[in-house]
């Protein structure tokens, strides 16, 4: 835990910084996690109860909900979600997505991070605190968990404390246990959602030497899982995660985040038995009576007072506790509270900015962008080369012929039969094998293709050549290739 600095105001002070600030500015230097020695120090939150943390329950159960259930939703027989790198194909929405849609994909990226770009410069980390999976099933799942078993934060340091007996080794070891079977079950979701839940299930049910290969990524993520949640926790926050480091330069003094209301607090100090509100005011005291309650509930274990920090991922726990205090003492709420700097200095009301329009406008623009890719995307993908190593050959009757290779990519979950014609130039194509292409659902075929030309269509060493795609006589797309043929010798 942070210990709270002197009473001193800073000559640098932090946007969101509490204008009783120490010129001791350590807790900036290191994490709160950490002893000086860079030993660990685990963070004994205290179950936080109040109207916040009761809608990130609701918020957290509907995404829990739909995590799991994800693998087994199907729009158009294609899952809702799947990520599949194995075989490169891709879901999302029940759409179907290739190597050769990558552009879509890179888009749909954008419109992901300039979205949490946006909610980031208007309502600071709600993502951490609300919809990250990490903050989600360490807040709602393990630590609720956590609690049940060993109960809150002061029987935790009790427990962690006390000489290893039969019991607190039953507590610890059902515990961890439980951790482990919810890892193993999270591990699978996450696999379900790369290879898809009909090719998870065989692993699951068969002999498990025919899915070595499944078998052991199932287990590499059941003990990454097992080791996050049960171990290094908030530290993949402060440690791997970026996100906390680059929201600096996203934040502005009109941003809402969770922050302490200096004026209003300052000066702290500890409430006595029966004081009178009148004589704690007169005595120069905030409302802040210096409880601590909102450090002892936090996760990540900052003392929200401090101002703005790295480690903050605004649960919203800090001001529940808060809140109860302030009933409890007769003060108004919102000493803690979702508040922007201007709001706290200037009492202004939260107001969108220029830079907020700005990538509003962006967002937009990705979005128009994705929705024109993805529905005038051709249901079919062709992939036309020259076969490698291949030289032009001349007929018998004076014709010039090129051998190609064909590759199909069929996007949607339906057979599709396709038919390839030459366009606007005398030749002929004729398809290897099997004359009726039919591509099967969601696969790739490829075959081999030979173009003929008159000598009289062949301009030169290369001639620029396009085949039509069609599919039940619409045409899907167009194809450019080149055509290899004799140099033409030039006139004296």
């Amino acid at each position: 835990m942070t210990t709270q600095p002197p009473n001193k105001k800073s000559d640098h002070q932090d946007p969101f910084q509490s204008s009783q600030e120490a010129d001791w500015q350590n807790f900036r230097d290191h994490l709160t996690t950490t002893d000086k020695q860079g030993r660990r120090q685990w963070v004994y939150a205290k179950e936080p109860h109040g109207k916040w943390t009761q809608r990130r329950k609701w918020v957290s159960w509907l995404l829990i909900g739909i995590m799991f259930t994800g693998p087994f939703i199907r729009i158009n027989g294609n899952p809702l979600l799947m990520m599949n790198i194995v075989e490169r194909r891709f879901s999302l929405l029940g759409q179907l997505f290739w190597p050769q849609d990558m552009v879509i994909f890179a888009v749909a990226m954008l419109i992901f991070i300039t979205g949490i770009i946006i909610f980031t410069t208007a309502f600071g980390r709600l993502w951490c605190g609300w919809t990250c999976p990490q903050t989600v099933m360490m807040e709602m799942v393990f630590r609720k968990l956590e609690y049940l078993i060993e109960g809150d934060a002061v029987q935790q340091r009790l427990l962690a404390a006390a000489p290893w007996t039969a019991g607190k080794f039953a507590k610890k070891a059902f515990k961890l246990g439980l951790f482990f079977a919810l890892s193993f079950i999270i591990g699978n979701t996450l696999l379900a959602y790369i290879i898809g839940i009909d090719a998870l299930l065989p692993i699951i049910t068969d002999d498990p030497r025919q899915h070595v290969t499944g078998l052991t990524f199932m287990i590499l993520f059941t003990l990454l899982f097992f080791a996050n949640f049960a171990r290094f926790r908030e530290q993949a926050c402060t440690y791997i995660c970026p996100y906390g480091r680059l929201q600096s330069t996203m934040l502005d003094e009109n941003t809402l985040v969770v922050a302490y209301d200096h004026k209003r607090g300052e000066q702290r100090g500890k409430l006595q038995r029966n004081e009178p509100l009148v004589k704690r005011i007169a005595g120069g005291h905030g409302d802040c009576i210096d409880c601590h309650q909102c450090v002892t509930v936090c996760p990540t274990g900052i003392d929200i007072r401090d101002g703005g920090q790295m480690e903050c991922v605004h649960c919203t726990a800090c001001i529940d506790a808060c809140d109860t205090v302030m009933d409890k003492v007769g003060s108004p709420r919102g000493l803690i509270r979702y508040a922007s700097l201007n709001s706290i200095e200037k009492g202004e009301a939260f107001q969108v900015t220029p830079r907020m329009k700005l990538y509003a406008v962006v967002l937009t623009g990705l979005i128009l962008l994705f929705l024109t890719l993805v529905f005038t995307r051709s249901a079919v993908e062709a992939m036309f080369l020259r076969a490698p190593g291949s030289l032009f050959m001349t007929t018998p009757d004076g014709r010039i012929e090129n051998l190609y290779t064909l590759k199909l990519v069929n996007k949607t979950m339906r057979a599709l039969p396709v038919e390839l014609k030459l366009e606007g130039g005398a030749g002929q194509l004729e398809v290897m094998g099997d004359k009726n292409l039919v591509v099967p659902p969601g696969k790739l075929i490829e075959t081999s293709v030979l173009i003929k030309l008159e000598p009289t269509a062949v301009t030169g060493a290369t001639t620029k050549l396009k085949v039509g795609v069609y599919s039940n006589g619409q045409r899907m797309q167009t194809v450019k290739t080149v055509f290899v043929g004799p140099r033409k010798e030039i006139q004296p």
